[in-house]
C-alpha cells in the first residue's frame, strides 16, 4: 500500500505574524518557517500505518522554492521513504500558490505515482483555506473523508473507516480506497525526528519536478486588496460588585 502525503512550509506557529508596512501582505523577513502542524499529523499517521505493516511506502510532496527541501527532509527523517518537490518561485504563503493550483499539481503527482491513499492536513495555518483536500478529491473523482480524528484501514486494504468530530459528537464514515483523508488535531501526536534519522534522511531520494512538466499554471485567480493586523484589544477593568458588572454589561458593552 502506497501513501502520498502533501506537506507545506509555513510560518512557525510560535511566531507572531507581522504585516508589511504597505499592508500588501505578511512580512516574512527573518521569520522562522516550519512544516504546517496539520501536515505533521498527516506524516505521523502515515508512518504509524507503515509501522503496523499496512503501508509499504510513504511519499511526501511539497510545492515551493529550494528552502522547501528542508521541510521535505524533516518528513523523511520522521519516516517517509522519498520526497518530491514541485519547483516554483511563487510564494506559497497567503496570496501565493492558491489551493486549486495545489490540487491540480497533486492530481498530476497522484496520476504518476498511483497511491492507494492520500493523507494531508485539513488546512495550512497561514491562509486557513481548508480547500485543497476537497478540491483534490473532486479532481480525482475519489471519495473523501475530512477532519479525521481516527483512521482505520480494513484488513483487505480496500477500504477505510474515518471518525470525525462533529457538533453532536462523533461521526464515522466508510470510504473505498483509493481516497483522500484530511487530518484534524486529535488524530495523533506527531513525533520528533531523532538525530540518526535526520542524518539518514539526507541520503533518501528527493526529486525535483517543475510545474510546467505537470501542466499546471500558478497564475492567481484571486487578488489580495489589503492585509491588516487585528485591532489591539483594550485593557480589561475590575469591578467592585455584581451590580456594577451588570450595569457595565448592560449600558457600556450592551450585551444584555
Amino acid at each position: 500500500m502506497k501513501i502520498l502525503v502533501p506537506v507545506k512550509r509555513a510560518i512557525d506557529y510560535n511566531v507572531k505574524v507581522r504585516v508589511k508596512t504597505d499592508n500588501s501582505g505578511v512580512d516574512l523577513a527573518n521569520v522562522k518557517m516550519s512544516m504546517n502542524p496539520f501536515d505533521e499529523i498527516a506524516i505521523e499517521e502515515a508512518v504509524r500505518l507503515k509501522e503496523k505493516g499496512i503501508a509499504s511506502e510513504i511519499i511526501v510532496v511539497s510545492i515551493g522554492p529550494a528552502q522547501v527541501q528542508e521541510t521535505l527532509r524533516t518528513a523523511l527523517a520522521v519516516g517517509a521513504d522519498r520526497a518530491i518537490r514541485i519547483q516554483t518561485d511563487v510564494p506559497t504563503d497567503l496570496g501565493g500558490v492558491e489551493p486549486l493550483a495545489v490540487a491540480k499539481c497533486l492530481k498530476a503527482i497522484v496520476e504518476k505515482e498511483s497511491p492507494d491513499l492520500v493523507i494531508m492536513g485539513k488546512q495550512s495555518i497561514d491562509d486557513d483555506s481548508n480547500q485543497t483536500g476537497q478540491m483534490l478529491a473532486a479532481l480525482l473523482g475519489w471519495p473523501q473523508a475530512t477532519f479525521a480524528s481516527e483512521l482505520n484501514i480494513s484488513e483487505g486494504k480496500d477500504s477505510a473507516e474515518v471518525t470525525r468530530e462533529i457538533d453532536g459528537g462523533l461521526e464515522t464514515l466508510g470510504v473505498k480506497l483509493p481516497a483522500v483523508v484530511t487530518t484534524d488535531l486529535r488524530l495523533n501526536d506527531p513525533r520528533y525526528a531523532s538525530l540518526p534519522n535526520i542524518m539518514k534522511a539526507k541520503k533518501k531520494p528527493l526529486d525535483d519536478i517543475s510545474a510546467e512538466e505537470l501542466g499546471v499554471s500558478f497564475e492567481p485567480r484571486l487578488k489580495i486588496l489589503n492585509v491588516a493586523p487585528p485591532p489591539v484589544r483594550e485593557a480589561g477593568i475590575k469591578v467592585d460588585s455584581v451590580d456594577s458588572l451588570i450595569d457595565k454589561l448592560k449600558n457600556e458593552a450592551k450585551v444584555i
